[in-house]
């Protein structure tokens, strides 16, 4: 058997594996004399060979018998640590080497250095060998690398008008300086008067970058040297960001325009142009806009035009005293809040001759008296009319006759063909003839031009009689008397009131509660509708606190105000339930208490707001089992006793219960009983009783011979209960 020199291993648990493998191989071989030659070595390969590069070469010695080597021997087995890096190669029938797979990186900096390999031959007899091979990986210096998106190269962007100054760091690996903490050296490969680089990778800028005046971008080829002058390199592209820095400017030679009054809207008087070298050239990024705002121009934000939005009246208003018109005109960049620029023009309204006589006011209302006096004058329109033409006779006017429907026998002019409007009929507002035309009048004028071609307006009068307060207001009742159950909820209805007045038209009546229909705890029982007079409850009402309440209503038109009295009685009704004292009593008593006696000398006391003593009825609800208890008397009486009905038996099994809860029922309907329900409301009270049977101390409860450990649990609590009872007694 082959034993390996202790050289070629550094590890004890190496060497003792590969003696174990041996010993096998040798047990299995018989002895005869196939072996490696060249093999155990050691070899070095350099990190980052490619695929089938040669680290070492070995013969095969084949044994006595020349069998030959088994398919796919030799091979490698085992590598520590363990790798796929590495598989045997034949070279001749006999020599082989062993070569780099390409499966797995050799990395220097970073993976394992020394790999263990054992070669591991094979021939047909099934003669073996096992050697091992050391693998050194050695260091071989690598460039510097880029890391991430920086090796592919990478854009960065400066914003315009920046300051001079940093605007990246630039950073590479290198495998072994950066190990060693040894710095590399940044340059740019081409120089530039834009951009500098530092040493360290810091990339800066040299000027301001001008977005409209310069470059939009530029290409840096940024080089990486390490310390043996191994080089790698990318590209920065830098792009100028454009800013909106640059004032727009007008391109628009005019600065004066003209224009006719009267013109339709809509009708462009003017066409303002600008540019923005920030948008080099496209004027749909520009907004136009007139700050101070026109009564008669409009511009298109977007393409600078002005149009007119109102009529031009060059005889009116300021046009009259100036007919120029001066607008600033304000272009902006966008967005909203960058740079502007702004320029005055003037707009002249040239005059025409349109003006026909007209008036300051075409429609008026004039409210008469009914009993207005005839001869009373209503309207002098010589007071609002006028001509703005400024020479005669374009300047003269006069008025038509009046007319409309039912106004001619009323109204008229004072003297003829004057603006003068005087009254000549009657207009009492309760008069038929006057009420059948709404008491309202219209009355038609024209105004014409006195010389051609006559232009006409139209005036329009309404005459609308102002009525006068003639009648009182006055209730259709003298006084009002209502009826309503104590029994009824909030929001019912009591009855209604109603006031009027004769004269017309009807005025709104408005109603209030002035006085009364208060209590200790509401200060309004009743809530009137203001609209209707409806009254109504605000809350339940009491016959028992209050049968009656005596309420003043007031009314009122705006003009009259009337008042009346409302009385309202409040209906009993059995509403209140029996209330007794105790409500809640605790009573112990022996098992052996007389039928008839009266329990502990117990009385029960009630009362009931709305019924007679003799009308309550006393029962017992739940609880009474076997019926061992009742009430003396069970009805006619506020006062009754609790009395031991029949007796207890719990030997012979009847009774089970020793703690009785009594629910007590206290009825107001004992006076009723030849009455249906539905003529008669019944209330009902309740009271809980708690009776407690005490056992007697000679007396036994359990009825087996043998005392369980729940009955002794329940006999110790009888002979408690008999204790309390003893207690409750002697200070009874």
């Amino acid at each position: 058997m082959k034993i390996l020199d202790s050289h070629t291993h550094r590890e004890p648990s190496r060497m003792w594996g590969a003696v174990i493998v041996l010993a096998l191989l040798e047990l299995t071989s018989g002895g005869d004399a196939l072996c490696l030659i060249h093999l155990p070595a050691t070899s070095n390969v350099a990190e980052n060979s490619p695929p089938a590069t040669s680290v070492h070469a070995f013969s095969v010695n084949l044994s006595v018998s020349l069998s030959p080597l088994m398919p796919g021997f030799p091979l490698v087995v085992n590598p520590t640590p363990f790798t796929e890096a590495f598989r045997v190669n034949r070279l001749s029938g006999t020599d082989f080497e062993v070569v780099t797979t390409g499966k797995e990186q050799l990395d220097f900096e970073t993976g394992p250095k020394i790999f263990d390999l054992q070669i591991y031959v094979k021939d047909d007899a099934h003669v073996t060998d096992l050697q091992v091979l050391t693998v050194q990986v050695t260091d071989v210096n690598e460039p510097p690398q880029f890391q991430g998106n920086l090796a592919q190269g990478l854009n960065l962007y400066v914003v315009e008008r920046t300051n001079p100054g940093f605007i990246y760091q630039v950073e590479a690996f290198d495998p072994e300086d950066t190990s060693q903490n040894i710095p590399l050296s940044y340059f740019l490969t081409s120089p530039s008067r834009n951009f500098r680089m530092s040493a360290n990778g810091t990339l800066f800028s040299t000027t301001e970058l001008d977005f409209e005046a310069g470059h939009k971008s530029f290409y840096l080829l940024v080089g990486v040297r390490d310390s043996r002058n191994l080089e790698a390199s990318t590209v920065l592209q830098v792009t100028i960001v454009n800013i909106n820095d640059e004032i727009p400017h007008f391109t628009s030679p005019r600065r004066e325009y003209s224009i006719p009054e009267e013109v339709r809207p809509g009708t462009i008087v003017a066409n303002i142009t600008a540019e923005d070298p920030d948008d080099e050239g496209l004027p749909g990024h520009l907004l136009y806009s007139i700050p101070a705002t026109s009564s008669y121009f409009v511009i298109d934000q977007l393409t600078g035009t002005i149009q007119v939005a109102h009529r031009l009246d060059r005889d009116t208003g300021e046009l009259r005293q100036n007919p120029i018109i001066s607008l600033e005109v304000l272009v902006r960049d966008r967005p909203s809040g960058g740079q502007e620029n702004r320029i005055q023009i003037t707009i002249t309204v040239e005059d025409i001759n349109d003006n026909p006589a007209t008036c300051r006011k075409l429609t008026f209302s004039i409210m008469l008296a009914e009993r207005a006096a005839n001869g009373t004058l209503l309207l002098d329109l010589n007071k609002f009319c006028f001509d703005d033409d400024s020479e005669a006779p374009n300047n003269k006017f006069n008025f038509t006759t009046p007319s409309g429907v039912g106004s001619s026998s009323r109204f008229s002019q004072h003297p003829p063909g004057s603006g003068r409007i005087v009254l000549i009929g009657d207009l009492n507002y309760e008069n038929p003839s006057n009420l059948a035309a709404g008491n309202k009048y219209s009355v038609i004028i024209q105004v014409q031009d006195a010389a051609p071609p006559h232009y006409k307006k139209i005036i329009y009068i309404c005459i609308l009689t102002s009525p006068e307060n003639e009648f009182p207001l006055i209730f259709d009742r003298p006084s009002y008397k209502f009826d309503v159950s104590e029994t009824r909820p909030a929001g019912t209805r009591v009855g209604w009131v109603r006031a009027m007045d004769r004269d017309l038209p009807q005025r709104t009546v408005v109603y209030s509660i002035a006085s009364g229909g208060a209590s200790h705890w509401y200060p309004n029982i009743f809530w009137i509708n203001p609209k209707t007079g409806e009254l109504r409850l605000v809350t339940k009402v009491d016959h028992e606190t209050t049968a009656i309440y005596v309420l003043t209503v007031e009314a009122t038109n705006g003009e009259d105000t009337g008042s009346v009295t409302v009385t309202v009685n409040i209906i009993g009704e059995n509403d209140e339930k029996p209330v007794c004292t105790p409500h809640f009593y605790f009573m112990a008593i022996p098992v052996d208490l007389r039928v008839g006696t009266n329990i502990q000398n117990f009385k029960l006391t009630c009362t009931d707001l709305d019924s007679s003593p003799r009308s309550l009825r006393y029962s017992i609800g739940s609880g009474n089992i076997n019926s061992h208890f009742t009430f003396s008397p069970n009805a006619g009486s506020n006062v009754t006793r609790l009395l031991l009905a029949s007796r207890f038996d719990y030997a012979g099994g009847l009774d089970k219960v020793w703690d009785y809860k009594l629910l007590v029922y206290i009825t107001d309907d004992n006076l009723l009983s030849g009455r249906t329900k539905a003529e008669a409301l019944v209330e009902t009270g309740t009271v809980t009783l708690s009776v407690k049977v005490t056992p007697h101390p000679t007396s036994a409860i359990t009825t087996a011979p043998r005392v369980h450990s729940m009955d002794a649990d329940a006999h110790r609590g009888q002979k408690r209960a008999l204790g309390l009872w003893n207690w409750t007694h002697r200070w009874s």
